[in-house]
């Protein structure tokens, strides 16, 4: 019989989430945990919605996992937030990887992370814990991604890229070899990197960065 899983976050991010973790097919999905007050008459892809995060300590009764599925793109605050608290009442939260992906067994995937359909983790990677590697994104050979990171639909990092904690990388974006972006950094979608940015830079005008 397959473990239960708590999924917390009823937006969009949580749709996919739940296609993935169907085919991954090691957990069966219990429902959902809202944010603000809930209405628990209300399903998506007919799972139930539970209640809200004031109900966590309630729900580790019941269940011992939980994945966040709160998308990511202007701040990590609230994926942060539900993964001190979830670690806090002692849920296990599991490394989810679509049958669709491919992550090297050279690479390292920390916990909470999900690795979405079509995405390549190589040799030698490693990717931090509650983190987005979301559908068809690349994460080449040696590249570092630190916690709390979004790394969104079609980005490419590079081999030996370091992108820091709580950074968001967005869809077809393209990080050079090498490139060191610090913590706290938004790329906008489909720009390009090619050197090292300081902590909380933004970046979302131009299309090659300098």
């Amino acid at each position: 019989m397959k473990k239960e899983i708590l999924l917390i976050g009823a937006g969009g991010h949580c749709r996919s989430c739940i296609d993935v973790v169907e085919q991954a097919g090691c957990f069966q999905i219990a429902g959902i945990v809202e944010h603000v007050e809930a209405d628990t008459s209300k399903k998506i892809f007919g799972y139930p919605i539970l209640g809200t995060d004031d109900d966590l300590s309630a729900f580790r009764r019941e269940y011992g996992h939980a994945l966040i599925v709160v998308g990511q793109i202007k701040t990590p605050e609230p994926r942060i937030r539900l993964f001190e608290r979830l670690l806090e009442l002692d849920f296990e939260l599991p490394v989810i990887v679509s049958p669709l992906a491919h992550v090297s067994r050279h690479a390292h995937i920390g916990q909470g992370t999900i690795i979405m359909h079509h995405a390549l983790v190589n040799p030698g990677a490693r990717v931090g814990a509650n983190c987005i590697i979301n559908s068809k994104a690349l994460v080449e050979h040696d590249a570092i991604i630190e916690d709390f990171c979004h790394i969104a639909t079609g980005a490419i990092i590079n081999g030996g890229v370091h992108v820091g904690s709580g950074s968001f990388i967005g869809s077809g974006c393209k990080i050079k070899e090498g490139v060191f972006l610090e913590e706290g950094c938004l790329v906008g979608m489909g720009l390009c990197v090619r050197h090292n940015q300081q902590k909380n830079t933004q970046i979302i005008k131009v299309s090659c960065h300098g």
